[in-house]
C-alpha cells in the first residue's frame, strides 16, 4: 500500500514538472512572436518612407531632379469684382417727348454708330410744336422791324414811350419763345432753318449720343414712351476696365500701378493682366469694403469680355525672395507635406516639409535650413509616388 502511495506521489510531481515547462515553452514563443512583429512593423515602416526609382522608371516617367531655390514670392490682396465701363462710355437713350415707337429695328449686340437714328416715335403734338415756332417765326420779323422804327422815332420824340415799350415788349416776347421753340425742336431733331409749312411732320427720330453696341432695348413698336422711359441702352466698351473691391484693412497696401492678375470665375486657369490705375478714397459704410479701378495691360484683350462679366483678381502688392521648391515636388496628405529627398542613384526618401505661400508654380519651403544646399530632390513625377 506504501508503494502505490509512493508511485502516485511521484505521478503528480512529474505531472506537474510537464505541465510547467509548457508554460515556459509557450511563453517564450509568445514573446519571440511579438518581437518578430515588432521587427517586422519597423521594417515596413522604414520601407514606407524610402521609395526605390529604377533608371528606366525615371526615364519613361519623365521625372526630373531639383534643387532647393531662391523665387520671388508676392503679398497677394484677394477680390471680386467685373469688367465695367466708365460713365461717358455708357448711354441709356430715351425720347424727350412722349409718344408712341413708329419704327425700331435693333437687336441687343448691334453696333451702331454716333447719330445713327435708333428708332422713330410719332405723336401729333409734335405738329403743334413746329407750328407755333413757324408762327412766331413769322411775328417776329414784323415785330423786330416795328420795334426798330419806335425806337427811332423815341430817339426824335415823334411817339410816345408807351407806344415804344409796347413794340419792345412785343419783340422780347416773341423772340424768347422762338428761341425756345427753336431749342425744342433741336431736342426733336428737326432742324430749325429748313422748316417750313410744307415739311411738317408728326414723326421724329432718336439718334445715338455715341458710338458703341445696343446692349439693351427696351421699346418695341407701338409702345408709348414717356420722356422718362429708357427705350435703348448704348456701351462703348473701348475703354473697358476693371472694377474691384477690396476691404478695408487691405487699403494701405495697395497703390496705383501695382500689377493686377485676373481670372474669370468660368475660367481660373487662364490669367490676364492688368495694373491699378485709380484707388478710391471713399469706404463703403455697409460691407466695409473700398472701390478698385484697374486696365488691363494687354489692350487686344478688352475685345474678349463684356462689361458686368463677374471676376476673380489679385492684387500683387509687396515682393521677397524665398526659398522654394516647384510645387510639383510637394504632396499633401491629410495637410502634412512631403516631398522626395534622392539618396543614392536609385533611392528616395519621404520627408516632410513645411511649406508658406505658393506663386508662380513654386511652394515656399519653410524649413529649408533642415537641408543641405546642394541636397536634390524628385521635382517631377514626385506627387503619385508620394501618395501611393
Amino acid at each position: 500500500m506504501k508503494n502505490t502511495v509512493n508511485n502516485f506521489t511521484n505521478l503528480k510531481i512529474l505531472t506537474s514538472i510537464l505541465l510547467l515547462l509548457m508554460l515556459t515553452l509557450a511563453s517564450c514563443n509568445s514573446k519571440g512572436k511579438t518581437e518578430a512583429a515588432n521587427t517586422e512593423t519597423t521594417i515596413e515602416n522604414t520601407d514606407q518612407e524610402v521609395i526605390t526609382i529604377t533608371e528606366n522608371q525615371f526615364r519613361s516617367g519623365n521625372m526630373e531632379l531639383g534643387k532647393i531655390s531662391m523665387q520671388k514670392f508676392n503679398t497677394v490682396v484677394k477680390a471680386n469684382g467685373m469688367f465695367a465701363v466708365p460713365p461717358q462710355n455708357q448711354a441709356d437713350v430715351s425720347a424727350y417727348f412722349a409718344g408712341y415707337v413708329k419704327e425700331i429695328n435693333l437687336l441687343p449686340g448691334n453696333a451702331v454708330k454716333q447719330g445713327q437714328v435708333l428708332f422713330t416715335i410719332e405723336n401729333p403734338e409734335y405738329v403743334q410744336v413746329q407750328q407755333d415756332f413757324l408762327e412766331a417765326q413769322g411775328r417776329l420779323s414784323y415785330l423786330k422791324s416795328d420795334y426798330e422804327r419806335q425806337k427811332e422815332l423815341m430817339t426824335d420824340n415823334v411817339t410816345s414811350k408807351k407806344v415804344f415799350l409796347k413794340a419792345e415788349s412785343d419783340y422780347t416776347v416773341t423772340m424768347a419763345q422762338y428761341q425756345s421753340l427753336k431749342k425744342r425742336l433741336s431736342l426733336m431733331n428737326i432742324n430749325p432753318n429748313t422748316l417750313t409749312g410744307e415739311n411738317i411732320r408728326s414723326v421724329i427720330s432718336v439718334t445715338s449720343p455715341l458710338s458703341g453696341y445696343a446692349t439693351s432695348v427696351n421699346a418695341s413698336k407701338g409702345m408709348y414712351l414717356n420722356p422718362s422711359d429708357i427705350a435703348v441702352t448704348v456701351t462703348n466698351t473701348d475703354d473697358l476696365h476693371i472694377e474691384l473691391k477690396i476691404f478695408e484693412k487691405d487699403l494701405p497696401i495697395v497703390k496705383v500701378g501695382q500689377q493686377i492678375n485676373v481670372r474669370l470665375q468660368n475660367d481660373t486657369d487662364k490669367v490676364y493682366k492688368g495694373v491699378v490705375h485709380l484707388v478710391n478714397k471713399t469706404i463703403n459704410a455697409q460691407d466695409r469694403t473700398v472701390n478698385i479701378h484697374g486696365d488691363l495691360a494687354n489692350e487686344e484683350e478688352v475685345k474678349l469680355f463684356a462689361p458686368g462679366m463677374y471676376i476673380e483678381a489679385e492684387i500683387l502688392t509687396t515682393t521677397a525672395e524665398h526659398p522654394a521648391l516647384p510645387s510639383e515636388a510637394v504632396a499633401n496628405i491629410d495637410n502634412d507635406f512631403f516631398v522626395l529627398v534622392k539618396e543614392d542613384s536609385t533611392n528616395f526618401k519621404r520627408v516632410l516639409v513645411k511649406i508658406g505661400a505658393t506663386n508662380n508654380g513654386f511652394t515656399q519651403i519653410l524649413n529649408a535650413a533642415d537641408f543641405e544646399p546642394n541636397m536634390e530632390f524628385l521635382t517631377k513625377g514626385a506627387f503619385n509616388l508620394i501618395t501611393e
